[in-house]
């Protein structure tokens, strides 16, 4: 991974991360749907990223800027393996100096007024 801030991939799996990044964009959570209206277009006063390869990760969002990651859970993020996974992608990303905040489906469909104000509150 280089160390300019708009170049995050992991070279030797952009090809295919690229591919799924690109597949996730073109099918998104109605939650990731509703995410996105809120953030892009920098609606928050900051550049947003969706789908985004950071390492060998594809992030949800991130706003490369400031170094803050936005991740939406679906119901399976609760099973336990996915758990440890998340908390191992996470533990990683901080490494890298990014901050990573999570919400689940329900919560941004349901409180999106707090998730907003969560997220501004992260960008300072």
């Amino acid at each position: 991974m280089k160390n300019y801030p708009y170049c995050t991939a992991d070279v030797s799996l952009y090809g295919r991360l690229k591919e799924l990044a690109r597949h996730n964009r073109s099918n998104p959570t109605e939650a990731e749907s509703l995410l996105w209206l809120m953030v892009k277009g920098n609606r928050l006063g900051r550049k947003f990223k969706r789908q985004h390869i950071i390492g060998c990760f594809i992030v949800d969002f991130v706003c490369i800027e400031t170094k803050l990651v936005v991740e939406i859970d679906g119901g399976y993020h609760s099973l336990p393996g996915q758990q440890t996974s998340d908390k191992e992608r996470t533990a990683w990303l901080e490494s890298q100096g990014f901050r990573v905040i999570r919400f689940t489906n329900a919560e941004v469909m349901q409180n999106t007024t707090s998730i907003l104000q969560q997220i501004k509150e992260n960008l300072k």
